[in-house]
């Protein structure tokens, strides 16, 4: 078998495009995820922490260290945006770092939770489903009964 008649075989099976689909949606629920993250939680968690984790980070070169500094002199209450201190020099942005495990956590507690729910419902509805009334026997064990049964008469 070529190639290309075992991709044709592989992309037109039901499982392909049920792949496609759970990863077109999981790609818009993964947007819906990070808003949720980003703009209702971690706003939350800043205000109990004073702190906004989307500018945290600390400065790694000599330009960003003293521009950190003399905005610090100028501004002793203020921080220098994240954006500005990367213009500056190298810096570790750990701030999206801790938002993206955040947002990590979550979306894998929801899939579990759905999963969950999935399996409940499976489990209960094949609970549910009347027993099969039992199958008759097959040929080979229906011959071997006509057999036994010629073999008793003689």
């Amino acid at each position: 078998m070529g190639l290309i008649s075992e991709f044709k075989e592989f992309a037109l099976k039901g499982n392909f495009l049920d792949l496609a689909i759970g990863v077109i949606i999981g790609g818009a629920f993964g947007g819906i995820v990070t808003s949720m993250i980003n703009d209702i939680i971690m706003p939350v968690v800043g205000m109990a922490g004073n702190v906004n984790f989307k500018d945290s980070y600390i400065p790694l070169s000599k330009s960003a260290k003293s521009a950190v500094d003399a905005f610090k002199a100028a501004n002793p209450d203020g921080a220098l945006p994240l954006a500005e201190a990367q213009k500056a020099g190298a810096v570790m942005a750990y701030g999206n770092f801790i938002t993206i495990i955040v947002n990590f956590i979550i979306l894998a507690f929801i899939l579990f939770m759905v999963i969950k729910a999935y399996n409940t419902a499976k489990t209960r509805f094949e609970a549910a489903k009347p027993a099969a009334a039992p199958a008759g026997p097959t040929k080979d064990q229906q011959l071997l009964a006509d057999i036994l049964a010629e073999m008793k008469k003689r």
